[in-house]
């Protein structure tokens, strides 16, 4: 959990502690009847995704080094409150979980190669990812429409039979709405690779999803 508040950027930047999230408690998420989703157009043959599996800054290091992906924004999805901040979203009060935007050329990469990514990248089975848990940091896979979920869904099923002694934690929620997150977590392992957490614990996660799948990784 995470072991600082952020007041101010500077005071965030010289931090010499080692988690990305706040020492909020996990909640439970309010689960009404299940929205229609909602479905992102873009005019540049472009598509966009969304997945949250414990912090952004590790998700967004990932999605980055993955081929056919133009670009990745941290943010929050997944929720009920407005124009979340960050501080509200730790705390875990707003029922949004830390999500990523992927916006990616499916020419290049389809949906599904995206959602083996995801599962690659992390452990199912768990309320968040280590060193980060409780509902802000929950793993979660938006779909858009119909065959987005129906390849979660499948994809889900067979990591669980993989995992036959533990269960498979992810949520599938309908997309709608994606939050940007506080200028400075955008590109913040690229920025601050020195940075204790991303030292100890992005980069090995992103050289363990590498070492798994390097035929989809950019040249």
């Amino acid at each position: 959990m995470k072991l600082f508040l952020i007041t101010l950027l500077t005071a965030f930047l010289s931090s010499t502690t080692n988690s990305c999230s706040n020492n909020g408690k996990p909640t439970t998420v309010n689960k009404d009847t299940v929205a229609e989703p909602i479905q992102t157009e873009r005019k540049d043959g472009l598509k966009n995704a969304y997945f949250a599996s414990g912090c952004f800054w590790c998700v967004e290091g990932i999605y980055e080094s993955v081929k056919g992906v133009e670009e990745v924004i941290s943010g929050y999805a997944g929720g009920h409150v407005k124009n979340p901040t960050y501080r509200q979203v730790s705390y875990g009060k707003t029922g949004h979980a830390e999500t990523v935007e992927v916006q990616y050329d499916p020419n290049i990469i389809s949906f599904k190669e995206l959602v083996t990514v995801y599962y690659a990248s992390q452990d199912p089975t768990t309320f968040g990812q280590k060193p980060d848990f409780g509902s802000a940091y929950r793993s979660v896979v938006f779909y858009q429409n119909a065959q987005e979920k129906e390849i979660i869904e499948f994809t889900k099923n067979e990591i669980q039979k993989e995992l036959a002694n533990k269960k498979v934690v992810t949520e599938v929620l309908p997309f709608q709405k994606f939050w940007p997150a506080e200028a400075y977590h955008q590109d913040f392992e690229k920025r601050n690779p020195t940075y204790p957490y991303i030292v100890r614990i992005s980069i090995p996660r992103l050289n363990r999803f590498k070492a798994k799948h390097p035929e989809l990784l950019k040249p």
